[in-house]
């Protein structure tokens, strides 16, 4: 089954259309959609870590030892990764993976895409501040700290 075709677009099967509706994410959904992105930056850090393990080891069989970590490193090493999956997802379809498996969607206050100049900075201040998220808890409108300085809100989506 196709949806009607209008002359401006394209036929769209039902069960590809994304649904959004006006309803702001709660702290659980998102706190749970936060923790999921985590683990992609975790993963990602560590896949980075092992592919430069494998090519020091290409490099210097004989003397091979896992690279140390460092501190400032890994801690620059968290941000940018974060800020560059963080932006990236919201730039391009404003969900991330734990957006996609928790139904929740990044928009603007006219409920589109942000624009990646916002994108950027949103992911930097959620990425520094995380702990604002907790705001969405107390809020009459569920909005955390990045919600309200970029004026974004994250909605259901499906």
């Amino acid at each position: 089954m196709t949806a009607e075709p209008r002359p401006d677009h394209p036929a769209v099967h039902r069960a590809h259309a994304v649904q959004d509706r006006d309803k702001n994410a709660g702290i659980v959904s998102r706190g749970i959609g936060a923790f999921l992105d985590l683990l992609v930056v975790w993963i990602i850090l560590g896949a980075c870590y092992l592919g430069l393990a494998l090519m020091k080891f290409a490099v210097t069989v004989s003397e091979f030892h896992f690279p140390q970590l460092n501190i400032l490193f890994t801690t620059t090493g968290f941000v940018i990764t974060s800020v560059f999956y963080l932006s990236t997802c919201w730039e391009v379809t404003g969900r991330t993976l734990g957006s996609v498996v928790m139904g929740l969607r990044v928009v603007n206050s006219k409920g589109v895409r942000v624009r990646p100049a916002v994108a950027v900075l949103r992911a930097l201040f959620c990425t520094v501040f995380a702990i604002g998220l907790v705001w969405v808890a107390v809020d009459r409108r569920r909005r955390s700290v990045a919600d309200i300085v970029f004026r974004t809100r994250v909605i259901y989506s499906r």
